[in-house]
This record gives structure tokens, sequence and C-alpha cells, in this order.
């Protein structure tokens, strides 16, 4: 059984192949909104620095025009991956620009996460064969080892402008080439010749190199094409088409358009294309933030009025436990809270709802190697704990571990979608495309159900990542369940679920918890959060296998939680007292 979005989205319109993001993203006759009643795209949060969506248009040029003389690149010569550059910053509001003026030069931008260590930097600048790399001040020194390591000449290292605010001090260093002298440089030098791409070659070509761990194993370079970004976009636009034209209009502005936060990582998937491009494309704007801090994020929606909040469940969560200084500022602007990247517990919504309640809550589901959005939520047809329904354009299946294909709705199994959104593959790893891709399907290592919602629409839900189901006694323990519960208590301050070994069940759950402030001793917190499991959850759902407290949970900038670090210290103390693995 095949599930499809539901007749009542706008179509999809045609999705052009033969043209890059950057044409797409800045030229009105592929849709966009046009640029007189555009917002400005990109705002710094910190200093109030802002590009009309005209200036923008010049600045990508300009870009391109640098970069062309400064790497001796021209559009239409070689192939995308001998014009690969790596981008190891924090938030800016010249990194979306800066990736356009990449692609109007036909290369790919490889976003490394500003996290990395020098190692993890180096595995990605080797793997993506990154011909130069861009970096920043607070992370020139981390830059500066992977680049050695790697062996990229120092002169291949370039500095993208940030906010003095969070450079705590220090100056540019002598010696290094910025992307603002770069675009600088562009004014002056000859037009660039137009990217003469024939049919189809949108599709073929990547455009970015982003690097996921797919369903299992180490980081893998995802390629994505021009056209997979683009139809995304535009399966966004089709599914929210209706919801935004019903709309009040604000501020003036001929058409809806909304003003979002831009806080999570432009390194991540979620953050490139629904709120760097799907957003711009329609006319929004987007408040750029470096990283999170809690008093800066506030005072920013109060300063811009932000009336969508794009963000993960840790930040919700926090928000939710620092009312006290939340309650300072004024957030009545925001209209909407979309989350994704993991999954956001039913209670923590409904949490989130009694503080908060004029903001509708909107949850989606995707990955890297969807170029984003699969399913989404509008508001009309919310149903807390769906990850919403099908965009136009994607096609799903169920199908069971033996390989068989669910038909009908509340049973679980394997997602496995179809999209246009959906990638050309992982680079330079065969053995880990044919575990995933087949004849355009993609199998997402994520299970759900399918069920109909009270507006008669389909939802999917999502319930955990297949290889971290824990299996007691052959039922299935989704530790994102428990999770979303264990974060009800008020000894909870963050936490984690994992599977350890039982002799009588096979598996049996472990939670692993950040205590909070109020909570007590930790032999009273443990009985006190094993009884709140008991109270409400089936007995293979309780936690047989304990409870451990740390500092902090391991957990990636998009905010998933890295279980198998977890599992891996529970081995290793496991062997050090001698007990079963």
């Amino acid at each position: 059984m095949v599930f499809l979005p539901g007749p009542q989205y706008a179509p999809l319109d045609p999705i052009p192949d033969d043209i890059p993001i950057s044409e797409f993203m800045l030229n009105e006759k592929y849709g966009r909104t046009p640029h007189a009643q555009s917002r400005d795209p990109f705002t710094c949060g910190l200093t109030g620095k802002s590009y009309s969506s005209r200036a923008t248009v010049d600045r990508v040029d300009h870009f391109a025009r640098g970069l062309a003389k400064e790497l001796g690149w021209a559009p239409n010569r070689g192939t995308e991956f001998d014009k690969t550059v790596g981008v190891f910053s924090v938030n800016t509001i010249d990194a979306v620009p800066f990736f356009w003026g990449v692609h109007r030069l036909g290369g790919v931008v490889s976003p490394a996460n500003a996290a990395y260590s020098a190692a993890e930097l180096k595995y990605q600048i080797l793997d993506s064969g990154a011909k130069a790399l861009f970096t920043c001040v607070p992370l020139l020194s981390v830059a500066l080892e992977a680049a050695a390591l790697a062996g990229l000449p120092k002169n291949r290292v370039y500095l993208m402008d940030v906010p003095e605010a969070i450079m705590g001090g220090a100056k540019v260093p002598s010696g290094f080439k910025t992307t603002e002298q770069l675009a600088e440089a562009g004014k002056s030098l000859p037009s660039l010749e137009p990217l003469n791409w024939g049919p189809g070659e949108g599709a073929r070509r990547t455009a970015f190199l982003c690097y996921s761990s797919g369903t299992s194993g180490l980081p893998k370079g995802v390629m994505i094409s021009h056209r997979n970004v683009i139809a995304n976009t535009l399966q966004i636009t089709a599914f929210e088409k209706y919801h935004r034209a019903s709309q009040p209009l604000t501020n003036g502005q001929p058409l809806h358009t909304d003003v979002s936060i831009g806080l999570l990582p432009q390194s991540h998937i979620y953050a490139l294309v629904v709120i760097c491009h799907a957003g711009p494309y329609r006319g929004d704007q987007v408040v750029i933030l470096p990283k999170f801090e809690l008093n800066v994020y506030l005072r920013a929606i109060q300063q811009f009025k932000i009336t969508s909040l794009f963000l993960v469940p840790p930040i919700i969560i926090n928000m939710l436990r620092s009312q006290d200084v939340c309650s300072k500022y004024d957030l009545s602007s925001v209209k909407t809270l979309f989350t994704g990247a993991a999954p956001l517990g039913m209670e923590t919504a409904l949490d989130f709802q009694k503080v908060y309640p004029n903001v509708v809550i909107r949850q989606g589901y995707g990955l890297t190697e969807t170029s984003t959005v699969v399913s989404s939520t509008l508001p009309g047809d919310v149903v807390l704990g769906s990850s919403g329904c099908f965009l136009p354009g994607v096609e799903a299946r169920i199908m069971t571990p033996e390989g068989e294909e669910v038909t009908s709705y509340d049973t679980p199994g394997e997602l496995v979608v179809r999209s246009p959104s959906v990638v050309l593959g992982y680079l330079n790893n065969e053995k880990a495309n044919k575990e995933t891709f087949e004849d355009g399907w993609m199998r997402t290592g994520d299970e759900a159900v399918v069920r109909k919602g009270p507006n008669d629409t389909e939802h999917v839900y999502i319930v955990d990542r297949i290889k971290e189901l824990i299996k007691v006694k052959g039922l299935q323990v989704a530790p994102a369940e428990l999770e979303a519960h264990l974060l009800t208590h008020p000894a909870v301050a963050d936490c984690a679920v994992i599977a350890i070994p039982d002799d009588a069940a096979g598996e049996v759950p472990k939670a692993v918890v950040v205590k909070s402030a109020s909570a007590g001793s930790d032999e009273d917190a443990i009985e006190a959060i094993k009884k709140h499991v008991q109270d409400h959850k089936a007995r293979h759902k309780w936690l047989k296998g304990g409870v451990r407290f740390m500092d902090a949970i391991p957990k990636s900038p998009s905010g998933k939680i890295l279980r198998r670090l977890l599992r891996d210290q529970e081995k290793e103390a496991r062997r050090k007292a001698g007990t079963k693995l």
C-alpha cells in the first residue's frame, strides 16, 4: 500500500532540472516571491545588519566573481567536484549567499558541523575533496589543525565575517583573506558567463555534500543535487500554499510573510533547506543567530517580532524549564513553533501548549537523504505526537521486518519513501547506497505507523530508529516514548534511554538522567523516577535496567541523542565489572 499526500494541498509545480539553486532562489521567473514584496531574507540577530532581497542578488554575484578569480574557477569548466569548498563556521548572514555564489560557479558546498573536532573535520575535508576551507575566527584553531592534517595549504583557508560579539575579543589575524574581501574584489571583476546547463543537469549535479551517519556507520557524504533542494522548496511551498494565502497580512506586506528564527546550524539539512531556502523563496525574513544562548535568543524574538520558531526538542525543553527567564521577554509575536530533527514527545508538547496557548505546535519529519521534509503539520490539522501528513510529491510505504508491505493503518514497520527530493546517494560508498536506495525509494531506518487523524487525513508517526528499538521479551520499547515521559518528572532535567542485555528478557531499558536542581539524593531520585514509569507504563517498559546519572546527555547540534556513545560507555562499564555485555 503506497501512502500518498491528500487532495487538500496545492499541486506541485514543475521542478526545473536545468538550473542551479542560485538561479532558482534569485530569479522571480521560477515562482519565488517578487523581490519588491519580499522581506529582507537574512538579518543578523546580534547586530541588526541586513541584506534586502535585491541586495542579496548582488551579493551572490560578487561572491561568485571573487571566488572565480581567487580559485581560478569558471562556471563551465571542470566537474562540480573540481570546485568543492568546505564551510566550517557558526551561522552568519553571509553563509547562504556565499553558498549560492559557489553554486553560480557550478561548485559544491560541503558544510561541516561547527562542533567538530580537528580529526572529524579532517575526515570531511579529505572525504569531500574540498579545495578550500571557509571558517571563522572562533573556529580558526580547529580549522587550521584539520587543514594541516588533511594537507590543505594554509593559503586555502579563508575567514567568514561574524559579529564581534562572538569573537571573544579576538581580531581577524593577518595573512587570511575574508569573504568580505572576496566580495569587494568581485564588484570590479568582469561578469561571469552563464552556466550552460542542459535538461537534467541540475538533477545530476551535486550542490551540497552534507554528512550523515545514514541508517548506520561512519558519517557519509550525502550528494544533494540542485533539483533535490529546488524540489523540497517547492514541496514545502505547495504544502503550505492554501494556509498561507488565508493568513492576514502584516505590516503592510502585500503577501503574508513570516519572520523566522535562524538559530539552528546552517550546516544541518533542517536549517539549510527549510529555514534558509523555503523561507526566503516565499519572501520570509530569517533572523540569524550564531548559536543558542537563551537570553540572546529571547531578546531576538522580542526585538524582531519573530512569528515562526524553528526549533529542536532540547531548546523547547530548555524554554519550559527556564520560565523565570522567558517570562521577562515579550514573546507575543510568536504564532507557530515548528520542531524537527528529533521527535517531540506528546507530554512535552502539551506542557508547552499550557505555557504558550496561542502558539501552534507543528512537527515535521525528514532526513538529510530526503533533502529534508517528508511530512509536516499545518495549523488546523495538528495532532500532537504526529509528524504530520506527507508533502506533495511524496510516496511512502511501511515495510515489515520480513519485507512485506503493510496494507492497513496502525501497523508499524520501516518507513520507505520516494520523492523528487531523495538524494543522488552517498559519495564513494556503493555498499551504503545498495543498503539505502533502490529504484528511487529510500529506506529511512525509522519505524513508523500511519493513522487517520480527526480531520480524516493520514498522519505519520515516527516511533524510533529501528536499530534503537529495545526488545523486551519480544515486545518493542521505543526509547523516545520513555524519554518523553521521563522529562515530565521534576527530578529529570534531561535524559536518554538505552538497552542493556538481560538473561531473562533479552534486553531491558535503562535511563541515563541529568538530575534537575530540585532533585533530592541519588537514591531518592532513582526510586521516584522508576515509580514514575511504573505508574504510567506497561510492565515491559519499566526501567529494569536501572537509572544512571551523568552531567550532560551527549547530543548532536540538531538535538539527536548520541545513543551509540551511551551504549559504548555502558558496555565498557559492564566489561570492567565483569558482567554480561
